[in-house]
């Protein structure tokens, strides 16, 4: 499994890339039910506990897990834009932070295939440099690369 890329366009912005060894149908699967969802989210680093998904322009979501330290971690959103499987564009909010919802993300996830592969590219929006920065300085790249590598572990299961 190649590891994902992290890179930042503009002061702003945090765009993650990767291939997965999967079709973009089951890779959209396992990043859209919530049964799968439970499978790969927390990769390493915890176990979740909950996990609500509307799939619906206007929809919410909620996953929630408890991090190996013990402690509950929470992030919550609203979708705005759904093309499956394809594009999904949804605000994504860490609720350990004071006002989660005035310091939302947001989140545009692209999957494209190629020869039974799927790219995925996250382009994650924050409306600061701090907040950019604060997302990046929390370690988010290495439990987000032991997600994604559960994540295509998933997807692989499906077929």
């Amino acid at each position: 499994m190649a590891p994902a890329k992290v890179t930042l366009p503009s002061d702003t912005q945090i765009l993650i890339t990767r291939e997965f060894d999967a079709p973009r149908h089951l890779i959209w699967r396992a990043y859209t039910e919530p049964d799968l969802i439970k499978r790969w989210w927390s990769g390493e680093r915890g176990a979740v506990t909950s996990v609500e998904v509307d799939l619906q322009v206007g929809g919410h979501w909620r996953y929630v897990m408890t991090a190996n330290g013990g402690f509950e971690v929470a992030f919550h959103g609203e979708f705005r834009e759904i093309t499956a499987p394809e594009r999904l564009v949804n605000t994504e909010a860490f609720e350990g932070i004071p006002d989660p919802d005035g310091n939302a993300a947001l989140v545009t996830v692209t999957l494209t295939e190629k020869d039974g592969r799927t790219y995925i590219e996250v382009l994650t929006e924050m409306k600061d440099k701090a907040g950019r920065d604060a997302i990046i300085e929390s370690g988010m790249e290495g439990g987000m690369q032991e997600s994604y590598n559960a994540l295509e572990k998933v997807a692989r299961s499906l077929a």
